[in-house]
């Protein structure tokens, strides 16, 4: 079959886990076609060298969320030689317009019947989801049909409508005191977060694009699964979504780091809620990659029979070659990681501290370098200086150069070639985060068969699963208490070890998560409605869907009966019998004259299945009345 895969800011372009993730994806399942279609956020990664793609990558479409509208937008040729939206253009986007800011921005009203849940049809919940669809959607069409919808996004109607949401009685209490600078933010980033509507990845007579797919996969919520939602809504294509990092968590955590206004942020923070809410409403299906992400989706809306969690695989075969952890005297803790204030690597060395006095030949070596975060280098720098403050250099004799217990090191120095080399030279591996989603670190310390302590943050209980010790976040004396356990017990280090190390193998490989993924596929292509090729693409341009035609079609053989007996009639017509036809339910006798003929297609000739019209077998045939409906 054919997947569209959706990608924002990753795959095949840029770097990080969520390339990786994609890439393993892609080439575990080589019986399937991928196209993929990349929403570009980094204006530098076009101009540098992409991963090679594998052979069934059969086509590769980016669009950038940075900068103006790009060439790929649909009537983008158009705009640029000066075509202005009319009248009743700019009507249509007023009025789709003020449909999805009245939905994100205001408070729902109370005069629902009480008692309804969030999600009642007559519910004010309800009603707004409603709301944002018809205006989300009417922007799709009056882009598909006119285009300039990025340009009226930028344009003073769109702040003035904005402006008279935010002044109206119902308005978020947050974002009543914007001034125009506010709205002038939240419209500046509303266009590219919306811009996916605009471009021309949907199809016409000449490229199917989306059309042609059978099954859209987002990697992501927000803007990357903007384009399925659109390819459901034109052509009923199923939209799986896949979401190992919840989009709507991480636009929480990344603005409140932002130097945004509170109006702006409440705005921004609406939006991409009622968004996730919309693609968890429409996705067929939604993966999580945790329980912890999966109770954030079922807070923002998503029904519980469409959640299933699939765990993010990681590589195990790296860390095969590093041997369980012996039952010797090692009293090495190692932490792996980026460097950022979330790791609150700050309470670690104040329980390294309180380890020194229990255990006074414990050493930490802490590696990795700083994160994304704009906030990480000066962090890295406090906690270096905070290590010299709080362990001076000791030297074992006055001829001996002192050294710190803590160090600071990243993957690649000689002291640390690789990952397993890291994991390896520690006898406990210790997490200290106080906020996290799925902790890769303590699976590849889980293959490695290390003993782990970690502070209770997103899904750390749920990896663990019994094979190493958890204390709550931001409490460094019950960190250093655990710590200081497993260093002065190395029988038990070895057991949770080796436990930890079956648990990984069984939950969290690479090929559980592609075995995962091609079970979903073919299970969500099983379940979609067979459509006529001609409904795929709005040029009515489309190709046969798998499973379209049943098995039974092709199997060989014309079974006649005479009597209580059977034969099979050779016929080198090629024929699908009417029940598999796109017209199933209507009578559609064939005519003895046209057994022998063949079907235009270029396919080979088989034999049809099909007994005689009311001819009678024994009990196990299948009698067909011309009405073509199936009797036994």
């Amino acid at each position: 079959m054919r997947i569209g895969l959706l990608t924002e800011g990753g795959y095949p372009d840029a770097s990080g886990e969520s390339h990786t993730w994609c890439d393993r994806l892609v080439r575990g399942l080589t019986g399937h076609d991928f196209e993929v279609y990349a929403l570009t956020t980094d204006p530098g990664r076009e101009d540098r060298p992409g991963t090679e793609l594998p052979e069934h990558v059969r086509l590769v479409r980016r669009a950038p969320l940075w900068g103006d509208s790009p060439v790929g937008h649909r009537r983008g040729a158009e705009e640029r030689r000066g075509r202005t939206a009319g009248r009743r253009e700019r009507r249509r986007f007023a009025e789709h317009f003020g449909d999805l800011v009245t939905a994100f921005a205001t408070v729902p009203p109370g005069g629902g019947p009480a008692g309804d849940p969030p999600d009642a049809p007559g519910a004010p919940g309800a009603r707004k989801a409603d709301r944002f669809a018809t205006g989300l959607y009417g922007l799709a069409e009056l882009a598909r049909d006119h285009g300039g919808v990025p340009a009226m996004l930028r344009s003073e109607g769109a702040v003035r409508i904005l402006e008279t949401v935010c002044r109206g009685p119902r308005a978020l209490p947050a974002a009543q005191g914007a001034q125009v600078n506010d709205l002038l933010a939240v419209t500046t980033r509303l266009e590219p977060a919306l811009r996916p509507l605009s471009l021309d990845w949907y199809g016409d007579r000449h490229t199917p694009g989306l059309g042609g797919v059978d099954l859209c996969h987002a990697t992501s919520g927000g803007a990357a699964a903007l384009p399925g939602l659109l390819a459901r809504r034109f052509f009923g294509t199923p939209l799986l979504v896949t979401e190992y990092g919840v989009r709507l968590r991480e636009h929480y955590l990344a603005r409140a780091a932002a130097p945004l206004s509170v109006p702006v942020r409440a705005l921004l923070a609406g939006f991409q809620g009622a968004l996730a809410a919309e693609t968890y409403d429409r996705a067929a299906l939604i993966t999580p990659g945790n329980t912890h992400a999966r109770r954030w989706q079922e807070r923002c809306g998503a029904d519980r029979a469409r959640l299933r969690t699939v765990y993010p695989g990681r590589d195990a075969a790296p860390f095969a070659a590093v041997a369980d952890a012996a039952a010797d005297d090692s009293k090495t803790l190692v932490w792996v990681g980026t460097v950022e204030p979330a790791k609150d690597l700050i309470g670690l060395l104040h329980a390294f501290a309180e380890v020194r006095r229990a255990e006074p030949a414990a050493t930490l070596r802490i590696i990795g370098g700083p994160g994304s975060d704009p906030r990480a280098p000066g962090y890295l720098a406090h906690c270096r200086a905070l290590a010299a403050q709080l362990f001076p250099d000791e030297a074992a004799d006055a001829r001996t150069v002192g050294e710190n217990p803590v160090s600071f090191e990243e993957i690649g120095s000689p002291g640390v070639p690789d990952l397993a080399d890291a994991y390896a030279s520690g006898a406990v591996v210790v997490l200290s985060s106080v906020i996290e989603g799925f902790p890769r670190s303590l699976v590849e310390a889980m293959f490695c068969g290390r003993a782990t302590v970690s502070t209770d943050a997103g899904a750390v209980c749920e990896v663990i699963g019994g094979t190493g010790l958890v204390v709550p976040p931001r409490n460094p004396r019950a960190l250093a208490e655990a710590c200081a356990a497993l260093l002065g017990d190395p029988d038990r280090r070895a057991r949770l070890g080796a436990a930890a190390r079956a648990r990984a193998l069984e939950l969290f490989t690479v090929e559980q998560n592609i075995a995962a993924f091609r079970g979903i596929y073919l299970e969500l292509m099983s379940h979609a409605p067979a459509r006529p090729a001609g409904c795929r693409t709005p040029g009515g341009h489309g190709v046969p869907r798998p499973f379209a035609r049943p098995a039974e079609s092709r199997v060989p053989g014309r079974w006649a009966a005479t009597g209580t007996a059977t034969r099979a009639v050779t016929a080198p017509a090629h024929r699908t019998p009417s029940w598999a036809a796109s017209g199933a339910g209507r009578p559609a006798a064939v005519p003895a004259a046209a057994e022998g003929r063949t079907e235009t297609g270029g396919e080979a000739a088989v034999r049809d299945v099909r007994p005689a019209v009311g001819q009678q077998g024994t009990a196990n045939d299948r009698v067909w009345p011309a009405g073509g409906s199936e009797q036994w």
